[in-house]
């Protein structure tokens, strides 16, 4: 029985210790593994809007253009598609040079 308890009190602490530091090191890892390369990424959410619990609006932009879909339960629906719109600051950059 002492045996049993010694055992107990060495390999109980040890287990916590390496379940304690799996979940550090899966922390510290996550943001380094699948992570974007140098260049950023072709795909960026502009503006959500949730319609209902099941739906959701989305406005992405890809390669200079804007689409609008629709996602729910079934996956994504596009629904439109525009040219991209000119950033506020350069927007606002645009106006005072076109004035001076």
């Amino acid at each position: 029985m002492g045996w049993y308890i010694l055992k107990l009190l060495i390999l109980l602490p040890l287990i916590g210790a390496l379940i304690w530091g799996s979940l550090k090191l899966a922390q510290r890892m996550q943001g380094t593994i699948g992570a974007p390369k140098a260049g950023g990424r072709a795909v960026r959410i502009v503006e959500t809007v949730m319609l209902s619990p099941t739906l959701r609006l989305a406005v992405l932009e890809f390669h200079g253009r804007e689409i609008l879909v629709a996602t729910g339960r079934n996956g994504l629906t596009r629904l439109g598609e525009a040219p991209a719109r000119v950033p506020a600051e350069s927007f606002a950059d645009v106006l005072v040079e076109t004035r001076a």
